[in-house]
């Protein structure tokens, strides 16, 4: 019987998807480039790349770390302005499984930029550990991350469920050998997720998924 789940975090406990987007969105303009949400999907959510190869002028990988790094500065103000709160339902849910499930949260998101996020969620209590982007050389879509976090969590692959909101978290959770359970949001409800384990659309049905897991 499954007892521990991998938690991605940005789209799944915390609807952070949108305020990325803006804040890419924003900064690339100022570049020449108006990246439009499937732009957002293709290079963000489902390839890792970056929309760095789409600006009007070709840029130097010297050049593309110095944007990043403003990119990056930016997202973490515009994060220390606003209140995140977790996905509605997520709290409830969170506590609810705890009886039957331990947690931890695999992020490619920044520490600096998730402890931001973090801060009034009170949603950290129910994990056992966090690993971000921050701590793994290759980020999802390859499996390093989730194979850190099964390596963490301490129970073999058949004990261990995913839950992803993105392709290319689902691909590095099949790729790391566990079943991943998708919740979709507005940037991939066209997106089909062929190999998840369990496709939901909302936080009741991500928690009957999880109550009814063998």
């Amino acid at each position: 019987m499954a007892n521990f789940i991998l938690w991605d975090n940005d789209g799944v406990l915390v609807d952070t998807e949108a305020l990325y987007y803006q804040c890419n969105r924003d900064f690339y303009q100022t570049l020449g480039l108006e990246l439009t949400e499937q732009q957002f999907f293709q290079c963000f959510l489902l390839d890792n790349i970056g929309a760095w190869h789409l600006l009007p002028e070709q840029l130097t990988e010297t050049a593309i770390a110095a944007l990043r790094l403003e990119r990056n500065r930016r997202y973490a103000s515009m994060l220390s302005e606003v209140n995140i709160a977790p996905v509605p339902g997520m709290a409830a849910l969170l506590a609810q499984l705890k009886p039957r499930y331990q947690h931890g949260i695999v992020t490619s998101a920044h520490r600096q930029h998730f402890e931001l996020i973090h801060r009034h969620t009170n949603l950290l209590a129910h994990f056992q550990f966090v690993l971000t982007g921050d701590e793994v050389k290759q980020g999802k879509p390859h499996p390093e991350p989730y194979l850190r976090g099964l390596a963490q969590s301490g129970q073999p692959a058949e004990q261990v469920i995913v839950v992803e909101d993105s392709p290319r978290g689902l691909q590095a959770a099949i790729a790391a050998g566990l079943r991943c359970v998708v919740i979709k949001h507005s940037f991939c409800r066209h997106y089909d997720f062929a190999g998840a384990w369990q496709v939901v659309e909302t936080v009741s049905q991500l928690q009957q998924c999880l109550m009814d897991a063998d």
